[in-house]
């Protein structure tokens, strides 16, 4: 386990270790979750949505029409 310490400034350094492990370079954003038993979970966004294009294919088969989808209107 790595740890590091908060700044009076409200710092901190991410340890070269965890940044390695996640692939962070400078300008990675940290999106950061405060858990109700009072733990935080911080994830690294390495990847845009637009990184995942072309990733999912689309489906094969039967296609459904736009107005069988809309059928509460």
């Amino acid at each position: 386990m790595v740890e590091s310490t908060i700044t009076a400034k409200g710092q901190t350094t991410v340890p070269a270790e965890v940044r390695a492990q996640v692939g962070a370079t400078p300008g990675t954003r940290l999106v950061w979750h405060v858990l109700p038993d009072g733990s935080i979970l911080v994830r690294a966004k390495t990847k845009s949505i637009l990184d995942m294009a072309g990733s999912v294919s689309p489906p094969t088969g039967t296609h459904v029409p736009v107005e069988a989808m809309n059928a509460w209107r």
